[in-house]
């Protein structure tokens, strides 16, 4: 599993480590706002050392190999977070999630991040089925698996609760042998 993914001559994907955790509370401080209408984790993560607390879980989880959870930099700046969660061997899957700071949406950076992290995970991990799951209401979610070919398979009916209510999600997928990097 690579540490680091450059994804092209500035943006890259560098494994989630303590030395972001100043930045990453910092960025989600930010853009609190911006990120909690879709993510449910946003209003629990309070200060520095619930960020400490959250690096220290996903450094767990990626030595048991169920995670690779990356921050996006564009050249030196931390612009993001986009990673493979849930990651099942035995099963061969795992799913993609992904945020970005409010100032840099709009310009194809979750997009190349995902093509980078769907081919490591195809090649590197041996992964037959990758997924992404988004908010029926979040349109701009949608996008990207759409841009990426992937299927829509369904509806998880109120499967996620998120500022106190449950929203329903689209599951899309994309298989190892239907992959074929869009452009």
């Amino acid at each position: 599993m690579s540490v680091k993914i450059n994804v092209d001559n500035t943006l890259s994907m560098v494994l989630i480590d303590y030395h972001h955790t100043e930045t990453l509370y910092q960025l989600v401080k930010l853009n609190r706002l911006h990120l909690r209408v879709w993510l449910p984790w946003v209003d629990q993560m309070r200060s520095v050392d619930d960020f400490r607390k959250y690096i220290n879980s996903s450094k767990q989880r990626y030595a048991n190999h169920t995670e690779m959870g990356y921050v996006i930099m564009q050249n030196d700046v931390m612009i993001g977070r986009l990673g493979l969660y849930n990651i099942d061997l035995i099963n061969k899957s795992a799913s993609i999630g992904y945020w970005l700071d409010k100032e840099w949406m709009g310009k194809g950076i979750i997009t190349r991040c995902c093509k980078a992290v769907i081919d490591e995970g195809f090649s590197h991990l041996q992964l037959n089925r990758i997924e992404i799951r988004a908010a029926t209401a979040n349109v701009k979610s949608q996008a990207i698996p759409e841009r990426l070919g992937f299927k829509k398979e369904g509806i998880i009916r109120q499967g996620e609760f998120v500022n106190n209510e449950f929203v329903d999600l689209y599951v899309y997928s994309v298989l190892k042998e239907e992959w074929k990097k869009p452009v």
